[in-house]
């Protein structure tokens, strides 16, 4: 087997791994059910990824890296970048897609885990998320270079609201039958993400 069907085949046993992992947690997901999802042995699972803890970082990290990934190419095709965070907040977020195992975002979700002791985890989890408010931040600030928002805006807190609002939008939508509400909460909240334009003129 080459060294790329080799990548290929771990990157493909990552993503069923956080498929799995964000659908039902870390405890409730037994050895069982990770060898039934990545279709491998436990001694080919510990070889490729180490132990049930450090397959479940990697599993958050490639989340991670694929939400910030899709809201970068969002915010490189849309207008400018207040335009850009909103058509993320509308099609991006799990709330608004049917091809997601959750509708909440795994990372929030995770960090929500009262049952989650393991320090090195809960340290991962806070890093991620704090990036996550980061990236939001720096997108606000460039919105008001760009002349979108008043230079009195406070672009960390700002990011602060729309990371705790899209959170609080994920928990509700994890009622089926709250879903379509949900929907349309994440929609009035990049219409008022829009909105934050008419503050600058």
């Amino acid at each position: 087997m080459s060294i790329r069907s080799k990548s290929h085949d771990r990157d493909k046993a990552l993503a069923r791994a956080r498929d799995l992992f964000w659908k039902q947690g870390f405890h409730a997901t037994s050895l069982k059910d990770i060898e039934a999802a990545l279709h491998m042995h436990p001694g080919s699972i510990y070889a490729a990824f180490g132990n049930k803890e450090t397959l479940f970082r990697m599993a958050l990290e490639r989340y991670a890296e694929e939400v910030a990934e899709s809201r970068q190419k969002i915010l490189d095709a849309a207008p400018d970048a207040l335009e850009g965070l909103a058509r993320f907040v509308e099609t991006a977020h799990p709330v608004t897609r049917d091809d997601l195992p959750q509708p909440a975002c795994f990372l929030a979700k995770t960090g929500m885990d009262t049952g989650l002791t393991q320090p090195a985890l809960r340290a991962a989890i806070s890093a991620l998320l704090d990036r996550t408010e980061a990236a939001f931040a720096q997108t606000y600030r460039q919105a008001q270079a760009e002349g979108a928002l008043p230079a009195n805006a406070d672009p960390d807190n700002l990011a602060r609201r729309l990371h705790a609002t899209l959170t609080g939008i994920g928990v509700y939508a994890l009622r089926p039958e709250r879903r379509e509400q949900a929907r349309l909460m994440a929609r009035d909240l990049a219409d008022e993400i829009r909105a934050l334009r008419h503050l600058a003129s």
